[in-house]
């Protein structure tokens, strides 16, 4: 399961990583927490939501995924009882075994505050007093967190994996999938004369690659702190198309 604050945060940072597990037969969600309420200059909030939910939907189904949407705005994303436990609710209706959120260090709050939201709703996974009407489940999934935007943080300071996906044999679906994401294409489009969208994720991700000596990689930090699992799940399921 791949948790993000918008649709297109999980085609630009771990799709490649989802479409090896879709392939590998496990069952991979997408969620949002937000429907991308506030991507557009034209737009209305209701027109551009629906608009960028199907294109999510449309994403995910490239790679036989599930999309969920929590239904909060844009720039609204914060850390209280309703944000938990909806996330919560998400994760222990798929019960999943890996999670992959954002960086909890990014280019703006949105991110950094799903990414503590869901490493709180993936410990409160088998915490049975939690107000939350699914079944609690156990044990704690593991947590990736993915690379930040443009791999820094807010002071520019490069922000490092610890663990990378070989993704070079998935590189063409993440591509499709990022390109279902029109509406955001076409607004980068216009503004910068060329498919800006489309080239940044591929100029990042061959920027990971050639740290491990492939043609293009994700790169993830993992939730290590108590009460999380504390091998690396990725290298056990993926061999030698990760790197450490």
């Amino acid at each position: 399961m791949g948790i993000f604050a918008h649709p297109d945060d999980a085609e630009l940072m771990c799709a490649g990583t989802l479409s090896l597990f879709s392939k590998a037969g496990w069952e991979v969600h997408i969620v949002t927490m937000a429907p991308g309420d506030k991507g557009t200059a034209e737009l209305t909030r209701a027109e551009i939501s629906r608009i960028r939910k199907k294109e999510a939907a449309n994403s995910a189904m490239l790679i036989g995924a599930t999309y969920h949407c929590l239904e909060f705005e844009d720039l609204y994303i914060t850390y209280d009882r309703e944000s938990l436990n909806r996330t919560t609710a998400v994760i222990r209706s798929a019960k999943p075994s890996v999670v992959f959120t954002a960086s909890p260090s990014d280019y703006m709050p949105d991110h950094e505050i799903t990414a503590t939201i869901v490493q709180a709703a993936c410990f409160a996974s088998g915490v049975k007093n939690l107000e939350v009407d699914m079944t609690p489940y156990e044990p704690v999934p593991y947590l990736y967190y993915s690379d930040p935007m443009e791999g820094k943080d807010i002071f520019g300071k490069p922000v490092l994996p610890s663990v990378y996906v070989d993704i070079t044999s998935e590189i063409g679906i993440k591509e499709q999938m990022l390109a279902c994401h029109a509406s955001q294409r076409d607004w980068l489009m216009m503004h910068h004369k060329m498919d800006e969208y489309i080239l940044a994720m591929k100029r990042f991700s061959a920027q990971r690659g050639s740290e491990t000596g492939t043609a293009f990689a994700e790169g993830f930090r993992q939730h290590l702190g108590h009460g999380f699992p504390q091998n690396n799940v990725l290298r056990d399921i993926f061999n030698n198309l990760v790197h450490e």
